[in-house]
């Protein structure tokens, strides 16, 4: 049986779409997550809700505990993750609220711990990266995304920076050249740390502005990023409660 974490980026830490909502606080041995998390079922589906940077969004990109994240999921019995993102556009045909089902990732984060295994006195770990993203969970949300009549690109690669200052124009045309689609500060350690700890992972991320790459375009701002998303969120909501009925009957056990 199928149970679906659900990480909600800006603006998504809303309990109001599951049924039957308890909240629980956790602690694991990589400290503590950044929420409580809220049980409960969406469609009849087991889920588990995680509020990525914290109740009102309160925790920094470099503050959030990636990895008591992904653990507090998997010690909940979780074994597929469903994550959301606003992110900036680095190409002119994503435009703002299109949807994007990552596929891959670029790393410029250098703050975080972005592994499980510190130490190889118990052996060498080295987690296969190649393909970072589940391509079931992949399908689920790009499928999704179409029957609901969205504007989706089926793949892109995200660049995720530290944060939480905005790239200069030289970084945003620099992250262009290296073959990024979409930009933002908190994908590429939580889909590592979801693999090392063999939990299928999906991310779709909606765009809500153009960074700083394109000169015709404001440069991007908290403000504007905010404002595109909470104006697009019913949208993330439907996407994610679709794609959880459809991974009701999914082979993901």
């Amino acid at each position: 049986m199928v149970k679906v974490g659900i990480i909600g980026g800006s603006g998504m830490d809303d309990p109001g779409i599951v049924d039957d909502a308890t909240e629980v606080t956790v602690k694991t041995d990589y400290g503590e997550p950044s929420s409580v998390l809220t049980l409960g079922k969406i469609g009849g589906v087991d889920v588990v809700i995680l509020a990525r940077h914290g109740k009102g969004h309160s925790i920094t990109p470099s503050g959030v505990n990636n990895r008591a994240n992904i653990m507090a999921l998997k010690e909940q019995g979780v074994n597929a993750i469903l994550a959301t993102t606003a992110c900036g556009s680095l190409k002119q045909e994503i435009g703002r609220g299109d949807f994007v089902v990552l596929d891959q990732f670029i790393d410029f984060t250098r703050l975080r711990k972005n592994t499980f295994h510190e130490s190889f006195e118990n052996g060498m770990v080295h987690a296969p990266m190649a393909d970072p993203f589940d391509e079931r969970l992949r399908q689920i949300l790009f499928d999704t995304a179409v029957a609901q009549n969205a504007r989706v690109h089926p793949r892109g690669t995200v660049v995720t920076i530290e944060g939480p200052r905005f790239s200069t124009r030289a970084e945003s045309r620099m992250f262009q050249m290296l073959g990024g689609d979409v930009i933002n500060m908190s994908i590429a350690p939580e889909a590592a740390l979801a693999r090392e700890a063999s939990i299928p992972y999906g991310a779709v991320a909606m765009a809500t502005d153009y960074d700083c790459w394109n000169e015709e375009e404001v440069p991007v701002s908290w403000e504007e990023v905010m404002k595109v998303f909470n104006n697009n969120a019913e949208r993330v909501k439907s996407l994610l409660i679709a794609a959880v009925m459809a991974l009701k009957d999914s082979s993901i056990q």
